[in-house]
C-alpha cells in the first residue's frame, strides 16, 4: 500500500470515529499503525520530526482522543508507561518480558470475547478481558542462559 492509500485510510477512520481530520492526528495514528506499543514520548519523538512544532503535550490531547473514539488502545503493564496501540477491537492480550519489557500481542486465550469468563460474574455485564501474561522474551532467556 503506498502512503496515499494509507493517508485516506487513516483520514476514514477519522472521519468514521467523528473526529476532524488534523495533521497531528494523522500521524500520530500513522505512527501507531505502523509501530504498535508505543509510549507517548516515542510517539512523540517520530510525529516530531514531520511536525517540529508539535509539542509532547499535544501528543497526549491527541492520544487521549482517539482512545476516547476508539481508535487507539492504551494499555498500562505494571512498571511501565502507558502504551498505545492501533489494533482495536479484537480483545487480544499481551505478552510482556519482564527483563526488556517488550510488548507482543496475542490472539483471545478461549473463543469470543470476552475470551474468559470470571467464576462469578456479580451483576456484571462482561465486555471484555484484559489478560496480561509476564515472562522471558526469547532474546533474554538467551542472555539469562548464558554462562
Amino acid at each position: 500500500m503506498d502512503k496515499d492509500q494509507q493517508q485516506e485510510i487513516l483520514e476514514g477512520r477519522l472521519r468514521s470515529a467523528q473526529l476532524k481530520v488534523t495533521a497531528p492526528r494523522l500521524a500520530v495514528l500513522g505512527v501507531l499503525s505502523s509501530n504498535g506499543h508505543q509510549d507517548a514520548e516515542r510517539v512523540f519523538s517520530a510525529v516530531a520530526t514531520s511536525l517540529p512544532k508539535t509539542s509532547l503535550q499535544a501528543v497526549y490531547g491527541v492520544l487521549a482522543a482517539l482512545v476516547a473514539a476508539g481508535l487507539v488502545r492504551k494499555i498500562e503493564p505494571a512498571g511501565s508507561s502507558a502504551l498505545y496501540e492501533a489494533r482495536v477491537g479484537d480483545n487480544h492480550h499481551h505478552l510482556v518480558c519482564l527483563n526488556c519489557k517488550r510488548v507482543e500481542d496475542v490472539d483471545c486465550v478461549i473463543g469470543e470475547s470476552p475470551c474468559l469468563t470470571p467464576s462469578n460474574m456479580l451483576g456484571f455485564a462482561i465486555q471484555r478481558a484484559e489478560i496480561t501474561f509476564w515472562g522471558l522474551c526469547s532474546q533474554c532467556q538467551l542472555v539469562t542462559a548464558a554462562p
